[in-house]
């Protein structure tokens, strides 16, 4: 027996799992913008996709898709973080969450679709909230990369 099974006995230990178990209290709503960007590439691909009918166009079709999924989820995870575990400061607790609970269901309706104007939604609803995020802290908020990141 090691001393970590030992100890591993006689305390029991649960796994925590968290954006920052610290907290490390460094919060940025890109990474949920770049999550939301990706959403919209991938739709704007599906739609401006070839049907050939062939193996290969399914296979594009499937990964674009799986993206598209992935990204959609990894969007609401970040906004989740952000709303669970950022203060927001001098806002009110309601709007902050009906913004939230916005983007999260256009998040969902972007995993269940392939609709571009629910994708430009999203990262609409991203940028809202990206707006009262930075306003918390004096700052007016601008992604001037946003069209360059997003690329053609």
């Amino acid at each position: 027996m090691t001393i970590t099974s030992a100890l591993a006995r006689l305390i029991p230990v649960r796994e925590a799992s968290a954006h920052c178990d610290i907290p490390c209290g460094i919060y940025d709503p890109v990474s949920a913008k770049i999550a939301a960007q990706t959403v919209q590439k991938m739709v704007l691909r599906i739609e401006s996709l070839d049907d050939a009918g062939d193996a290969a166009s399914a296979n594009t079709l499937s990964r674009y898709i799986t993206v598209k999924e992935e990204h959609a989820e990894l969007c609401k995870h970040e906004l989740r973080v952000l709303w669970a575990d950022y203060t927001w400061p001098g806002t009110d607790a309601d709007d902050i969450a009906a913004r939230f609970n916005a983007a999260l269901k256009l998040a969902s309706q972007c995993k269940q679709t392939v609709s571009m104007d629910n994708a430009e939604a999203l990262v609409a609803a991203v940028d809202d909230i990206a707006t009262v995020f930075w306003s918390t802290k004096g700052v007016e908020y601008s992604d001037p990369n946003a069209s360059v990141r997003y690329g053609v």
